[in-house]
């Protein structure tokens, strides 16, 4: 796998809020929902205390790239798998 432990794969699945087994499809989904919603430029609006507001700023940017790095790492592990799968034995 790697260098990538089922302790990363798990951590991964928890940022993204999904369980084994997860499909390609429920995967990029999911990213899209949870970067919508966390989404940087969605907290402009919410406060007109700078403060408050670049506190929420860049706790979206932190949740923004633990969704891409999960994303990235769960793509990595299990697509290939699938894609194996897919071609059935040489």
């Amino acid at each position: 796998m790697n260098g990538v432990t089922q302790e990363d794969v798990n951590h991964a699945l928890e940022v993204l809020g999904l369980t084994l087994p997860v499909t390609l499809e429920t995967l990029d989904r999911t990213r899209r929902a949870l970067l919508y919603t966390w989404n940087p430029a969605r907290y402009s609006n919410l406060t007109n205390n700078p403060k408050q507001y670049m506190e929420s700023y860049k706790k979206a940017e932190e949740m923004t790239k633990l969704i891409e790095a999960a994303y990235a790492l769960l793509t990595a592990v299990l697509v290939p798998d699938e894609e194996s799968s897919d071609q059935g034995p040489s």
